[in-house]
């Protein structure tokens, strides 16, 4: 367990909790912790979901503002800053391409990077009093730990124009309505939501997902054939263990 991630285990969810006092600030620790929490999920063959969450007032405000002070003190700084924000592309990336379900879940405040993790997981839930936004453009920076591509992917251009060029913050509901989160929920609700949420994923062969996981990459790829993904993929099922299991049993029930 990191001091700035707690992890627990509850059945085949592996449960993230940040914990990095007062706004789950990323650096380059929180970061680490973060890419090895990654590392244990994908290296347990047990585990079919990632849940993020955070025990603190916000899910994440972003970068270290001690980070981006540096940033404009010396002649180093934006070299630094590039590295770090480098890092959190490459953690963001680990996330979304993980042979896993990831599920963000959104108590409170996420901006700037701690929006743009949660844009990397796969499912987004939402507390409706939350702040979600992508403010760089007001400090005349962008989001550049995915998040101009995998908000526009999510949402479309105009979307992601909207929100990122006129530095917009939306509460939970907003996002919902927006297709930013696939749920939003009353705080109070959420963590119990959120739970559920991730026991219903968790109960899916994980096989099964991360195989569809990557088919529904491809279909934003222009570089690969998602059709010819397909085949490839189902052709793998039909021969895994567990599929063959579960088909079987299916047949025989309807035989009765």
């Amino acid at each position: 367990m990191s001091s700035v991630v707690g992890v627990e285990r509850i059945g085949r969810v592996l449960v993230a909790t940040l914990s990095r006092p007062p706004v789950n600030a990323l650096d380059d620790k929180l970061i680490a912790a973060l890419d090895a929490v990654v590392d244990q999920a994908i290296a347990d063959s047990s585990i079919a979901v990632l849940h993020l969450r955070s025990d603190q007032r916000v899910f994440s405000a972003g970068a270290d503002l001690a980070l981006i002070e540096a940033c404009f003190a010396t002649p180093q700084g934006p070299d630094r800053m590039t590295d770090v924000v480098r890092n959190m592309q490459r953690l963001y990336w680990r996330l979304e391409s993980a042979p896993l379900v990831t599920l963000a879940e959104i108590g409170s405040t996420a901006l700037g990077g701690g929006l743009e993790l949660a844009l990397a997981c796969d499912l987004r839930v939402a507390a409706l009093e939350a702040e979600l936004g992508l403010p760089e453009a007001r400090l005349g920076l962008l989001p550049g730990a995915g998040g101009t591509q995998r908000l526009t992917r999510l949402c479309g251009p105009g979307l992601a124009k909207r929100l990122i060029l006129g530095a917009e913050l939306i509460n939970g509901a907003e996002a919902e309505r927006l297709g930013l989160v696939q749920w939003a929920r009353p705080r109070e609700q959420l963590p119990a939501f959120a739970r559920e949420i991730a026991a219903r994923y968790a109960a899916m062969p994980k096989a099964a997902l991360a195989a569809n996981k990557r088919c529904i990459a491809a279909a934003t790829d222009p570089g690969r054939d998602g059709y010819a993904d397909e085949i490839s993929e189902t052709r793998t099922l039909y021969d895994h263990s567990e599929t063959r299991h579960k088909v079987s049993a299916f047949l025989a029930r309807r035989a009765h």
